[in-house]
């Protein structure tokens, strides 16, 4: 199973103001796109081939640097167009909701310290909401890595590499991140995700 790179699952304009046009343009005609072809260079000849992305990442980690690099991120990307949506935001469903309330707190609580823990990476990375042992978490990893590689089942990812949002808000990423949670995110997918994590 070679990576193929996902389409959009709406238009490139659909999710301004909060996230442009162009920025969608880099983000996933190149930078994902690069990640998908460097990937498919790199898993050439190795016994990983034919393998779901999902075991490219867990395996790679550790053992080969470069490829899980660009598997890693291969697997965030195709989570985070979905993670995203037009008129997104707003309060998570039931089961979500009451699981936050549970393990973090409430959902005031949880957006404040989700937003954190995405200032908080210091450098490249993704911020994530996950479930590990059966509980939520909140987490935080550099570059491509994410919480599969750490026992967990990340069901919300934002990323904080720059070219996610330089273009529209410059330096200030606690803006970018607010208006992420707030305006953009797709709680349908976030609930899929969860149902998977928890079956």
């Amino acid at each position: 199973m070679t990576f193929t790179l996902p389409e959009l699952p709406y238009a490139y304009d659909a999710l301004a103001p909060y996230m442009s046009k162009e920025t969608l343009e880099f983000h996933h005609d190149k930078h994902h796109k690069a990640y998908v072809d460097t990937g498919n260079k790199l898993l050439e000849g190795t016994d990983l081939q034919g393998k779901s992305v999902e075991e490219i990442v867990k395996a790679s980690y550790n053992t080969n640097q470069a490829l899980f690099n660009n598997a890693g991120q291969h697997y965030n990307h195709i989570h985070f167009w979905n993670w995203m949506k037009p008129n997104g935001g707003g309060t998570p469903p039931g089961a979500i909701a009451k699981k936050i309330d549970e393990d973090l707190g409430g959902f005031e609580k949880f957006k404040a310290d989700f937003i954190q823990a995405g200032i908080g990476q210091f450098g490249s990375g993704w911020a994530w909401l996950a479930v590990k042992d059966g509980k939520l978490a909140i987490l935080k990893t550099p570059n491509g890595e994410n919480p599969l590689v750490h026992g967990a089942k990340p069901i919300l990812g934002v990323d904080v590499w720059e070219h996610s949002y330089y273009i529209d808000y410059r330096n200030r990423r606690p803006d970018y991140l607010k208006a992420f949670i707030e305006n953009l995110v797709n709680w349908e997918h976030v609930e899929k995700m969860y149902a998977e994590a928890t079956a």
